[in-house]
C-alpha cells in the first residue's frame, strides 16, 4: 500500500517540482504579476522589486513570460504524449495480437519512420503546414507515437502468450477485449514508466522547434522560444536566455526523478489477473 513514509526523498523533491511548475501553468492568468506580451519596462532590465527576473529583449516581463511559457510548453508537451500514447500503444497491441501481414506492414512503416531523424522530419513537415499549436500537437504526437508502438507491440507480444490470455481466446472474447481487459492491465508499468520520460522528450522537442523558429510563434510564449529571442543578451552578460533554459533542464529533472520512482514502484507489482 503507497503511503507518504514510502515515498522516497527523491520522489518528494520531483513531485513539489513539477506540481510547482504544473500550478504555474494552470493559474498563469492569475499569479503572473503582468499580461503576457505587455511592455512593461526598458530592455533588458536587470532583477529588481519589480520584475523579479528582469524584462526580455522587448521590454516584457521575464516572470511573467516564464509562467504563460510553462502553461504553453506543459500543455503542447502533455497533449502531444497523451496523443502519441493513444496511437502507439493501440496500434502495437493491435499488431501484436492479430499478427501475420498486418504486424509486419505496421512495424515495417514504424521502422521507416524512426529511420529518419526526427527533428528533420518535424521541421520537413512544420515548414508547410500551418503554424499553429494544435499542428505541433499533431506532429509531434504521431512522431512519438513511434517510439510508444515499439514498446507497447514488444510488451504484448510476450502477454499476448500467456495462459490467461489463451483462456480468454477459448472462451470466445473478441480482440478487444484480449487488448483492453487483459494485455493493458499487464502492460501498464512499464507503459507508465515510459509516460514520464516521452513527456520530457516532448518538452525537448517542442523547445527545439520554438529555438529554430517553427514551434510556438510570437507573440505567444513558451520556453523554447524565450531561448531564441535573448540569446543575443548572453554576449553582454545578461542571463534572461538561461532563465528558460534553466526552467526546462529542471523540468525535465523533475518529471524524471517522478518517472523512475514509479518504474521501481511498479517493476515488482503484479498486475492483471494473469498474475494473481
Amino acid at each position: 500500500m503507497l503511503t507518504l513514509k514510502n515515498i522516497p526523498l527523491s520522489a518528494w523533491l520531483g513531485l513539489i517540482v513539477t506540481g510547482v511548475f504544473v500550478f504555474a501553468a494552470v493559474f498563469a492568468p492569475w499569479v503572473a504579476p503582468f499580461p503576457n506580451a505587455a511592455i512593461v519596462g526598458d530592455v533588458w532590465e536587470p532583477m529588481s522589486s519589480t520584475h523579479w527576473l528582469g524584462t526580455d529583449n522587448l521590454g516584457r516581463d521575464l516572470l511573467s513570460r516564464m509562467i504563460f511559457g510553462a502553461r504553453t510548453t506543459i500543455l503542447i508537451a502533455a497533449l502531444a504524449t497523451a496523443l502519441s500514447f493513444t496511437m502507439g500503444s493501440i496500434l502495437g497491441f493491435t499488431a501484436a495480437v492479430i499478427g501475420g501481414w498486418l504486424d509486419q506492414t505496421m512495424s515495417r512503416g514504424v521502422d521507416l519512420l524512426m529511420s529518419i531523424p526526427t527533428l528533420i522530419f518535424a521541421l520537413v513537415v512544420l515548414s508547410v503546414l500551418p503554424a499553429n499549436i494544435a499542428t505541433l500537437i499533431l506532429v509531434m504526437g504521431v512522431l512519438d507515437s513511434t517510439r510508444v508502438y515499439r514498446l507497447a507491440r514488444a510488451v504484448a507480444v510476450d502477454i499476448n502468450v500467456m495462459d490467461y490470455v489463451e483462456a480468454a481466446k477459448l472462451r470466445g472474447e473478441g480482440r478487444g477485449w484480449i487488448i483492453f481487459r487483459e494485455i493493458l492491465p499487464n502492460a501498464l508499468s512499464p507503459l507508465v514508466a515510459e509516460l514520464g520520460l516521452r513527456f520530457i522528450f516532448a518538452v525537448l522537442f517542442l523547445s527545439a522547434l520554438s529555438f529554430l523558429g517553427l514551434g510556438v510563434q510570437p507573440p505567444e510564449a513558451d520556453w523554447g522560444g524565450m531561448v531564441k529571442e535573448n540569446k543575443e543578451g548572453i554576449v553582454f552578460g545578461i542571463p534572461a536566455a538561461l532563465i528558460p533554459a534553466a526552467a526546462i533542464a529542471v523540468l525535465a529533472i523533475s518529471v524524471n526523478l517522478v518517472a523512475d520512482w514509479i518504474l521501481n514502484r511498479t517493476t515488482d507489482l503484479k498486475g492483471g489477473r494473469g498474475n494473481g
